[in-house]
């Protein structure tokens, strides 16, 4: 009797990239700050540099082996975005509204604003956190998944050209981090809430 050969894995998606960052909330080993906002400017430094150091040196391989690091590259950005948002909340105290859906919006207003900017609300001086269903989650990480899509095709260009590529990678993610921590300060520097949100976006 043969033996069944294994199919090979199928790439994971961006969705399901999405899927396992917010699956798991970061903890902070942060305590709170005396003076929040300039530990968060502090942590958000050393994370865009972490950020623009590990997407720099992913981005060196060059071809068709650049090309492999893609996603890997993006995983690794999202994770330390993550753990920043995490730590910022931790230094102004409100590690309980390290949700989903509060990294959602962390990670990519600045990237996809129309497609997250319903997970967190202004109502007066009052920042509300909204909660969304399982089927509304998926739905946002495909939309999102579509906006990052341009992206990728970006990063992918710039696989052939590995130390020019490397340098403008790196930049890119050193930027980037540093969007992700402004919002996470704006948001957490906010009087927070949450509100319960039952239906799909």
């Amino acid at each position: 009797m043969a033996l069944e050969r294994k199919k090979p894995e199928e790439p994971a998606s961006l969705p399901e990239i999405l899927h396992r960052i917010i699956d798991y909330v970061p903890f902070s080993p942060e305590p709170t700050a005396s003076d929040p906002q300039a530990r968060a400017r502090k942590i958000s430094n050393i994370a865009a540099m972490k950020a623009a150091a590990f997407s720099g040196a992913l981005a060196v391989p060059p071809g068709p082996l650049g090309l492999l690091t893609l996603l890997p590259d993006l995983l690794g950005i999202w994770r330390i975005q993550a753990q920043l948002v995490a730590d910022i909340a931790a230094v102004y105290g409100k590690t309980v509204y390290v949700t989903k859906e509060s990294l959602l919006y962390c990670l990519f207003k600045h990237g996809a604003a129309q497609v997250v900017r319903d997970l967190a609300v202004r109502s007066g001086q009052r920042l509300l956190v909204r909660t969304v269903t399982l089927q509304a989650t998926d739905t946002l990480l495909r939309k999102i998944g579509i906006r990052l899509t341009e992206r990728l095709a970006t990063r992918a260009v710039t696989r052939w050209l590995p130390i020019i590529g490397a340098v403008g990678v790196g930049a890119y993610a050193y930027y980037d981090t540093g969007e992700v921590a402004k919002t996470a300060i704006r948001t957490f520097e906010s009087d927070l809430s949450f509100e319960e949100r039952r239906g799909p976006q």
